[in-house]
């Protein structure tokens, strides 16, 4: 048994909640700061700021995928669970981090991405191989349909059938989204054990917990039952979006899925489990779990989603409340790798009222790196979107490189991100950088500042 790890009935620790009073913050490693001239933020870019999120006082960085990866999705495309991409660094940079970071007071939260893997991993590889291979049921598999077409109407979420051809075993795979990002079977035993394995790789390497990507979509319906039609689709209605997802999203196996999750983590001392969830906010209390624990922190973006408004913002705040179950802990997200910044939705005067409203009240605040100084979408030319979302379901505004774009430190043509030319291009509002904020006393980023340390006190 690891050192880190515990035995199934070790007692709980006052240090188990630390996440109640910890103000957690979203880095997105390749738009954070770069290290050495190539435009992409990197592990030992992130260390050089630790620093500043000292200053700042976030209790815990969750860091956006860093393991090796094609990145043809914002690295949510895995070739090796259990190593560092080179663009971002080695694993001698990342255990650097995780020092650095936890020398400051920090914890450090990885993406964990058990739905998928890239097509360019070991395991699919070999699956693709045959049928009778020892991987070959380690993804999501189906017979051609009776026009020797797709098995089913499933979509994928990047646009057209989430279903693709693989010729050396004349059958079809499922991809959630994209063909490049074959679903893993969650069905097979073989399949759980080998992410909590990935799990424990890094749980003995000291990060402090997961942020679970697409949770909801870990099981697809066995019999692979077409999805309905959504009788309120039209013409505005992204292609992707045109069935409803009975089938393939939020099936109660799923449920069994985080589980297995929880009880690995569960092993380890003081770690968090949060996660990407989907469905009205009725449904939010079933992620905590019922008889089994699941996620400690079903993210919600109430306070993104709903219309900015007192009255709105009161009975969406009260819906959720509501729903979180007793003895469970809320939280509150503005921002994130896949969501439109805020600060463009409600205006710079509005984000220091939501400044206000999210670090009091009750539940862990999620910041989206750039939200406390209110950055903006960042307007992407054509010819520089990298986003597949973008490129594949155009005119619909699902793009989200205008919020990964690289975060601004200073004034400067490449805003003390990089020396190099930037992999997107930086925000044409100068004026709204960290430096500048820093040296304002009234400044957005020091209200940020005041509001965590008030936290911090009171908790």
């Amino acid at each position: 048994m690891s050192t880190n790890e515990k035995s199934e009935h070790s007692p709980a620790t006052s240090d188990e909640a630390w996440w109640r009073s910890a103000v957690v913050y979203e880095i997105p490693a390749i738009s954070f700061q770069d290290s050495d001239g190539d435009g992409q933020g990197d592990l030992p870019g992130l260390l050089q700021r630790i620093d500043y999120l000292k200053w700042l006082g976030i209790g815990a960085v969750w860091l956006t995928p860093i393991y090796r990866s094609p990145n043809q999705d914002f690295g949510y495309d895995i070739a090796d669970f259990c190593s560092v991409d080179p663009r971002a660094g080695t694993l001698e940079d990342f255990d650097k981090v995780v020092k650095a970071l936890h020398n400051a007071g920090i914890r450090l939260i990885l993406d964990l991405v058990p739905n998928h893997t890239s097509d360019q991993h070991a395991w699919f590889r070999q699956s693709c191989v045959s049928r009778n291979n020892p991987k070959a049921d380690w993804y999501v598999w189906a017979e051609a349909g009776a026009n020797g077409g797709p098995p089913n109407n499933w979509l994928s979420r990047f646009g057209g059938s989430g279903w693709e051809w693989c010729e050396a075993r004349r059958q079809f795979y499922y991809h959630s989204f994209l063909p490049s990002q074959p679903d893993l079977n969650w069905r097979n035993p073989e399949v759980r054990e080998a992410i909590g394995d990935t799990m424990r790789f890094w749980l003995d390497r000291g990060v402090d917990g997961f942020r679970v990507d697409a949770s909801a979509v870990l099981i697809k319906d066995d019999l692979l039952r077409d999805n309905p039609r959504d009788p309120e689709a039209d013409d505005k209605t992204p292609p992707p979006q045109v069935y409803i997802p009975v089938f393939t999203d939020d099936r109660p196996e799923a449920m069994e899925c985080i589980e297995y999750i929880r009880g690995v983590l569960d092993r380890y001392e003081g770690k968090l489990l949060c996660g990407e969830v989907q469905g009205k906010i009725d449904r939010i209390g079933h992620f905590y779990g019922s008889s089994k624990p699941r996620l400690h922190l079903p993210l919600n973006f109430a306070l993104l989603d709903t219309e900015w408004n007192a009255i709105s913002l009161q009975a969406t705040i009260d819906a959720y409340l509501n729903a979180v179950p007793n003895g469970a802990w809320p939280n509150f997200v503005i921002g994130g790798h896949d969501k439109h910044r805020v600060a463009s939705k409600i205006g710079q005067a509005q984000m220091r009222i939501l400044a206000m409203l999210q670090m009091t009240i009750r539940g862990t605040p999620f910041l989206f790196a750039g939200d406390e100084i209110g950055s903006e979408q960042v307007p992407i030319p054509p010819d520089r979107v990298q986003d597949s979302f973008e490129k594949l379901v155009k005119g619909f505004d699902l793009g989200r490189d205008p919020e990964r774009a690289p975060l601004r430190w200073d004034d400067t043509d490449r805003g003390g991100f990089t020396c190099g030319e930037p992999w997107l291009p930086m925000s044409p509002d100068r004026s709204r950088n960290i430096m500048a904020q820093q040296r304002d006393e009234r400044s957005l980023l020091n209200l940020y500042r005041e509001l965590i340390a008030l936290r911090r006190r009171l908790a």
